[in-house]
């Protein structure tokens, strides 16, 4: 299949087509989220299998994708939107507090959402893995994000005269690396943490980045 199909246009039913491929794409993403982050897998998963698991024909998945590649590409992102959503809104309801407090907010946001369904991880952190050039370049992509969100972070704790400064682009890479190994693993069920310990020792990391030994505030 070398391109999409052409999907249906006007009003049926008393939904608009843009409403009708809406819900149509969300029922592929919500059936993907089932068998790529569950058994059988995203590499076990056919066009067949996902359209009967969506309530949907063949033909329907190639008015939305062209391949299975596609979907999970698209899910990958929506997974990453859902965390990082979760963390702007945590960042908001933080401001003014003390950087401890701060970053304890933004990283319990975050592990209550990539968390709260163990079929999110194994999309971000293992499904996503060795597809393709394209889908290493989208994850690396979504990953700088989020090392340019530590940035600010510490750039502006650095402003506040509550870290130290110093330029944290490799620390922040080095740090996310820790989070999504470290919560992958609780997750798998390899470290024997509860949820709240495991965010505890992930602050206590980046706190330590931020405010190294002998650094006093103040002192730049």
């Amino acid at each position: 299949m070398t391109g999409r199909l052409r999907a249906p246009t006007g009003r049926y039913g008393g939904r608009s087509a843009e409403e009708r491929q809406a819900e149509r794409r969300r029922r592929f993403l919500d059936a993907a989220l089932r068998l790529f982050g569950d058994d059988p897998g995203y590499r076990g998963t056919t066009v067949a299998a996902l359209s009967r698991a969506a309530g949907l024909s063949t033909r329907q998945f190639y008015e939305e994708f062209r391949t299975l590649e596609d979907v999970l590409a698209a899910l990958h992102l929506q997974v990453n939107d859902w965390a990082e959503q979760a963390v702007l809104d945590a960042l908001a309801s933080a401001q003014g507090l003390p950087l401890a407090e701060r970053v304890a907010v933004l990283f319990h946001a975050y592990a209550r959402d990539v968390t709260v369904d163990p079929r999110r991880i194994r999309i971000a952190f293992v499904e996503i893995i060795g597809v393709s050039a394209r889908l290493e370049e989208q994850r690396l992509a979504r990953r700088a994000r989020w090392i340019d969100l530590i940035r600010a972070e510490a750039d502006a704790a650095v402003a506040r005269g509550e870290a130290a400064r110093r330029d944290y682009r490799l620390a922040a890479a080095a740090f996310i690396g820790s989070v999504n190994g470290l919560l992958h693993d609780w997750s798998a069920g390899w470290v024997d943490a509860t949820l709240d310990e495991v965010v505890d020792e992930l602050v206590r990391l980046l706190l330590g980045m931020l405010r190294p030994e002998g650094w006093r505030p103040g002192a730049g």
